[in-house]
């Protein structure tokens, strides 16, 4: 099973990454190695997955991702099994020899490629362990695929927010880098320092600290980068001293604009655990919008 790829950072950092991510990128990651790739190509209807989502069928009959509640993804293993060429099955009362009727009612078409082009999926996947996007053509005449990098979450604070937000993100499945002060778990972030940690599209920033000082650095930083999200906690009093403080380092209206505050989707939460859920909440629902622009270009 092919690991997923370690992230190059500073040593004043540490991070969790999950083998596979919770993410549309796991069955790409684990077809490179082996086994059947399958891709909605259509839906009619309404369905529980994405346009374009993805299976793996490898070898031994095991699964990476899902598409059903196991029925289907029963039907796709027979059909890996089989090996032959790449086709397309149809599910949901269209007729397919290995038709089975959905519970939602809706058809949908999934291209099954049993033997995928290895070197192509290496390559796309090596474009995303850059932290580029990576497109790859289906067979059967189906389009292109295309992928994004997966989730990466820089979580920057202290306390309890900041470990309730660690177990959450690990639970969910998002590549998190977390950074504390000087003297926390062996941490090395200093006062007035930015992080030396490289941001790009797929990279939320959250800064979790009750003394706001530590904020003057950190948050300039993110919101001239290309973080696709940056938010801080604090209050109504927080706030409007950060956006005085914002006015007066010279950033872009444009880059104000981008901070998230009050941060998270649950309004004055108090406790951290409900915090780090709320925060987490947010930062996937941006990242699925991107998902979703990148999957309908």
């Amino acid at each position: 099973m092919r690991p997923y790829p370690a992230l190059q950072l500073e040593r004043d950092c540490t991070i969790s990454v999950p083998e596979f991510p919770h993410n549309d990128n796991a069955a790409l990651r684990a077809a490179t190695t082996g086994g059947a790739l399958c891709t909605i190509v259509a839906i009619d209807g309404s369905f529980s997955r994405r346009l374009g989502a993805q299976l793996c069928v490898r070898p031994d009959g095991s699964v990476v991702g899902s598409m059903a509640d196991g029925c289907l993804e029963a039907a796709l293993i027979d059909a890996a099994a089989q090996g032959g060429p790449p086709r397309v099955l149809y599910f949901g009362g269209a007729g397919d020899a290995m038709d089975l009727r959905l519970p939602c009612g809706s058809r949908i078409a999934i291209c099954v490629d049993p033997a995928p082009d290895r070197a192509m999926l290496s390559r796309a996947v090596a474009r995303l362990d850059e932290r580029r996007t990576a497109r790859i053509p289906l067979p059967c005449g189906a389009g292109d695929r295309d992928y994004i990098p997966e989730l990466r979450i820089v979580a920057v604070g202290t306390g309890p927010e900041l470990s309730a937000f660690e177990r959450q993100a690990a639970t969910f499945g998002a590549a998190t880098v977390s950074l504390r002060p000087h003297g926390e778990d062996g941490a090395g972030l200093s006062l007035g320092q930015a992080p030396q940690v490289p941001l790009d599209p797929w990279t939320a920033v959250v800064v979790l600290f009750h003394d706001h000082e530590w904020e003057r650095a950190i948050l300039p930083w993110a919101l001239r980068g290309s973080a696709f999200y940056v938010g801080a906690q604090g209050g109504r009093a927080a706030r409007e001293e950060r956006a005085l403080f914002f006015e007066s380092c010279g950033l872009e209206p444009g880059a104000m604009g981008r901070m998230h505050g009050p941060v998270g989707l649950i309004a004055q939460a108090r406790d951290p655990a409900v915090l780090a859920l709320s925060v987490l909440a947010e930062i996937v629902a941006e990242y699925e919008r991107i998902e979703k622009r990148a999957g309908s270009a």
